[in-house]
């Protein structure tokens, strides 16, 4: 038997782990190597940064192996608030990890040819450049599809913070939520009005960096809050 408040401490660990190796991984890793449409300055950075290539991919497969035991955590957490909600959390962030991992290949491969430990010779430099630009495109889309994902798994979480009977305040939960559609608002207007959808990349995503941030520190500093004497808080198996 484990109590709420030290499930929901081991899930903030998670999540600020989640947060420390997916940061490096897409905000640092993968905009320092895809210059979009320019495949000999992709292919330039990549060889330029062969170690912190591979470190990227190990960190975004820590990443998502972290958000997995992140989902199955808080499920034990908060599966007594709606147990079919909480299991819609954990596919969606299954889903989430799936793609993104698969990303990592695109990734993966990109550095390969681009370091000539796949033969492209009769395609000559430009033939390869291109190669390692369309592997690194594949992986920047690919994580954009994942955001769907990203989002998604938001909505439930900020469902079952809601509706969890004074565990996390309300506003958490609200803020969760429209955190996880602002996400799909990015998502949306990226593929469908791609001039829009860069102008308002930077701000339309503030909300959902401040819901995640506000739910780590609470799960890290307060866990769960604490009842009043004579109520019981369920232990969690």
């Amino acid at each position: 038997m484990t109590s709420p408040k030290r499930l929901a401490r081991i899930a903030g660990v998670l999540y600020l782990l989640v947060g420390i190796f997916g940061g490096f991984a897409e905000g640092f890793v993968e905009p320092k190597m895809y210059v979009a449409g320019n495949a000999v300055a992709t292919a330039g950075n990549v060889v330029a940064n062969a170690g912190l290539v591979r470190m990227g991919v190990v960190s975004d497969l820590l990443d998502q192996t972290f958000f997995v035991f992140l989902a199955l955590t808080l499920y034990l957490l908060l599966k007594h608030v709606h147990q079919s909600v909480a299991r819609a959390m954990v596919v969606l962030v299954v889903i989430a990890a799936t793609i993104t991992c698969l990303n990592t290949v695109f990734e993966f491969e990109g550095l390969r040819v681009a370091t000539g430990a796949v033969n492209l010779g009769a395609s000559g430099p430009a033939g390869s450049n291109a190669v390692v630009l369309l592997l690194l495109d594949t992986q920047h889309y690919g994580i954009l599809i994942a955001q769907i994902f990203f989002g998604l798994w938001l909505v439930p979480l900020g469902y079952l913070a809601y509706r969890s009977s004074g565990w996390f305040p309300r506003w958490l939960g609200v803020l969760l939520i429209v955190g996880g559609v602002c996400y799909l608002v990015d998502l949306l207007a990226l593929f469908l009005v791609p001039d829009v959808g860069q102008t308002i990349h930077a701000f339309i995503t503030i909300p959902s960096a401040i819901a995640e941030i506000a739910m780590v520190l609470y799960l890290l500093v307060i866990g769960v809050k604490t009842v009043k004497p004579g109520e019981r808080i369920p232990a969690v198996a």
